[in-house]
């Protein structure tokens, strides 16, 4: 059960990296403004108690994408400056 969430989450931080990728050499990026923001008052995404929608603290659904993203924008710069010091990879200057 674990490993299957351990899976699921560095997939997860990869398609994040991916989208990160797709961002900063086309400039490309997820239109957030087109998901819908309900109400988390009225139905929220998650009853477990750590998730009370009462609490000044919870994200709504574009808040936390975006933060997703984010996430998957910072796995991106760290393996740029792991792979920029690696001396398996060199930078080639093109154009």
């Amino acid at each position: 059960m674990f490993g299957r969430l351990v899976h699921y989450g560095f997939d997860a931080l990869l398609i994040s990296a991916f989208l990160a990728g797709i961002k900063r050499s086309t400039g490309l990026t997820p239109r957030l403004s087109n998901i819908p923001n309900k109400d988390v008052r009225r139905k929220p995404l998650c009853y477990a108690k750590r998730y009370s929608p009462k609490t000044d603290n919870y994200q709504q659904p574009p808040e936390l994408l975006r933060s997703y993203l984010e996430v998957g924008e910072y796995a991106f710069d760290l393996a740029v400056v792991f792979f920029g010091r690696s001396p398996s990879f060199e930078r080639s200057r093109s154009g």
